[in-house]
């Protein structure tokens, strides 16, 4: 068993999706035997993950901040208790809104690369 606070995991700049997104994995291929790697993103106000596409699902659930997706090209709000699935090869975009951190828990698979 692994408990841990989130922040207790640094920070990583998410680079490829610019300034002001990082990305914390709490739970990854470290970790004995898992099958999904847990990570905290983290959008600063007005950054955003661009849109992408890759061959793997992923869940999000949003903690705190608020921001929008955009699902078949349409905006999407979302905030603290959402929770959004994108499934495999399916174009995807977050950006932060508000004022404070847009922060969301996303789960992939453990052959998922490292971010």
């Amino acid at each position: 068993m692994k408990v841990i606070h989130y922040t207790d995991v640094e920070a990583q700049d998410l680079t490829v999706a610019g300034p002001g997104v990082s990305c914390r994995v709490v739970i990854g291929k470290a970790d004995d035997d898992v099958n999904f790697c847990m990570r905290v993103i983290e959008l600063q106000p007005g950054s955003q993950v661009p849109a992408h596409t890759h061959p793997w699902e992923h869940q999000q659930f949003y903690h705190s901040g608020v921001g929008y997706v955009v699902k078949d090209g349409e905006k999407v709000s979302v905030g603290p208790g959402n929770v959004v699935y994108v499934a495999p090869g399916e174009e995807h975009y977050v950006k932060n809104t508000g004022d404070e951190p847009l922060v969301f828990v996303c789960l992939v698979p453990k052959t998922a690369p490292e971010m």
